[in-house]
């Protein structure tokens, strides 16, 4: 079974002013800032940074806005500067290096204003999707959904800072029973309107979650991501039907699921390693990964379906990049209607 961090993770790093006790209030902040939001769309030779009250700060539409840290980070880049660098300098030299050294291109910028502070500066590829348009999906279709325990810091499981927005939540009814042991229905979701990070969600069902926000015993656990690219929007449809999918797994196949992964804890695929091998080749698997699956699936004594499938997942784990990952997952997955 497989432990994920994810949430721990963001438990830790999340300051106070990040936090939400409520999907109802993170979605209200969420909704706010896409009210006080505006695109602006202008060339990169026509930014004029300047000093104002000892910062460096960009004129848009003859109103003075600031920056913040990120749309700085992203000002540096455009201009092929170091931040460290810039960092380093008075404001006034800071803003005059910054005006040299911005590119001229026929080619507008995006930049992203709420108030009067800049949020993010893209390219014309670059396609925003709005925290509280996934929010709204996920209110929709995961309505007996809520956040787990409050951590051992007070944080909930729900964050929203100036780069990005996490949410972590479970079903505290949606348990079942599996051969004396509970598991319930939860899942991460994740976006960043201004490119810091990819819209994406992992549903999971798991046994426990601790005051530190990890999650353990695991089990299919199933993970989409997409860029912020044209197609960003079609990543909701994707996300409302894993969520789908796991409502409907709870509602109207817990009998089912109950005993297939009773079947996949009685039934083998084998009782010796190279008939278990060959088995997994036929089913896609590649064979390193199922070398290692089987050795992992050996320690517990025998070559169940439910073990080996525990294997892969824990193995996804490790995968670096995410479209491996949820390979991996489906291959898993798959294993599991061999005990139906």
């Amino acid at each position: 079974m497989a432990t994920l961090t994810r949430a721990s993770q963001q438990l830790f790093e999340r300051s106070p002013d990040e936090r939400f006790s409520s999907l109802v209030e993170l979605r209200d902040h969420c909704g706010q800032e896409k009210r006080f939001s505006t695109d602006h769309w202008q060339p990169p030779q026509t930014l004029r940074p300047q000093v104002v009250g000892g910062e460096v700060t960009l004129a848009l539409d003859d109103d003075i806005h600031r920056l913040s840290d990120w749309s700085f980070s992203q000002l540096c880049r455009l201009a092929g500067v170091s931040k460290e660098t810039i960092n380093r300098l008075s404001a006034e030299t800071a803003s005059q290096a910054l005006r040299e050294t911005l590119p001229a291109s026929d080619k507008p910028l995006q930049l992203l204003a709420t108030g009067k502070s800049i949020r993010s500066l893209h390219g014309v590829s670059y396609t925003r999707l709005w925290n509280d348009d996934l929010l709204s999906v996920v209110s929709e279709f995961a309505s007996d959904f809520e956040p787990p325990q409050v951590g051992m810091n007070g944080a909930t499981g729900l964050y929203c800072g100036e780069q990005d927005l996490f949410a972590f939540l479970i079903d505290p009814t949606g348990w079942i029973e599996i051969e004396g042991e509970a598991f319930a229905p939860g899942f991460f979701v994740w976006n960043s309107e201004v490119g810091r990070r990819s819209l994406g969600i992992q549903t999971f069902w798991f046994q426990a979650v601790c005051q530190n926000h990890i999650v353990w015993d695991a089990v299919e656990v199933v993970e989409f991501t997409r860029k912020h690219t044209a197609k960003v929007g079609d990543g909701l449809s994707e996300i409302r039907r894993l969520i789908e999918r796991l409502v409907a797994k709870r509602d109207e196949r817990r009998d089912g699921f109950v005993k297939v992964i009773s079947g996949a804890m009685q039934q083998t695929l084998g009782s010796a390693a190279d008939d278990v091998l060959k088995t997994l080749a036929s089913e896609g698997i590649p064979r390193g990964l199922a070398a290692k699956a089987t050795e992992l699936a050996q320690q517990s004594g025998r070559f169940s379906i439910f073990s080996l499938v525990d294997a892969l997942t824990r193995l996804a784990q490790e995968v670096r990049y995410a479209g491996d990952r949820v390979e991996i997952d489906a291959k898993a997955a798959s294993l599991l209607a061999l005990a139906a």
